[in-house]
């Protein structure tokens, strides 16, 4: 393990492929396929976007301006903020890698978090700029700040689902259809976790009446 991150060539493929994420970023298509079929990309760029991406998310709550952005800390839960990324992402991975197996996709389930984590280059290459100019900027130009950061995810929503239709080889209808159908996905997954949620809370509640009932008659 400390030889492997030690290597010169490791560290190179792995800048490398930090690199290769902003040419993903101005040329999508053939990005996406060399970053799959080239192997350009790697799980440590990948890794290293998400918590980037994860990073960024939590700076601009505590450095951009109060202008835009009103926190009131005391409600603020660090880690259901940081789900609220990494939730949707797993579900998003897992459901369309699971649909479209069924239906001739050609990516794996690490090439398409790969390429999923690749597509959100663009919100901290654009969020972290932003959030420095907000403490220069009037809230008269904030327009310009609102339609820049509206921009970027709808940049990351586009890159991501061209880099599903990339790496599985769809067409372009084909995959506009398996982007809805793995958005459905993610609905009937987020329904059955919530079900089996509410049974465990419902089976431990049982059981802890049980035990005071118990503890009661002794």
């Amino acid at each position: 393990m400390i030889e492997a991150l030690t290597r010169k060539e490791n560290w190179i493929r792995y800048l490398n492929s930090l690199k290769f994420a902003l040419y993903c970023m101005t040329h999508p298509l053939d990005g996406f396929w060399d970053l799959t079929h080239e192997r350009r990309g790697t799980y440590a760029g990948a890794n290293t976007i998400l918590i980037a991406t994860l990073m960024v998310r939590l700076m601009t709550l505590r450095y951009t301006s109060f202008l835009f952005i009103q926190v009131y800390w005391e409600d603020v839960n660090i880690f259901l903020y940081l789900a609220s990324v990494l939730f949707p992402l797993a579900l998003w991975v897992i459901g369309n890698w699971a649909l479209t197996t069924l239906f001739d996709g050609k990516g794996r389930l690490g090439q398409v978090y790969i390429a999923t984590c690749y597509g959100l280059t663009p919100y901290p290459v654009i969020q972290f700029p932003l959030m420095v100019l907000s403490n220069f900027v009037t809230i008269e130009e904030g327009q310009f700040y609102s339609v820049l950061s509206i921009i970027s995810l709808i940049y990351c929503a586009l890159l991501i689902v061209t880099a599903m239709g990339q790496i599985h080889e769809y067409s372009a209808g084909k995959n506009l259809l398996f982007t809805v159908a793995t958005l459905f996905a993610m609905l009937v997954m987020i329904f059955i976790l919530t079900i089996f949620f509410s049974m465990i809370s419902q089976g431990v509640l049982y059981m802890i009446s049980l035990v005071r009932e118990f503890l009661f008659r002794l």
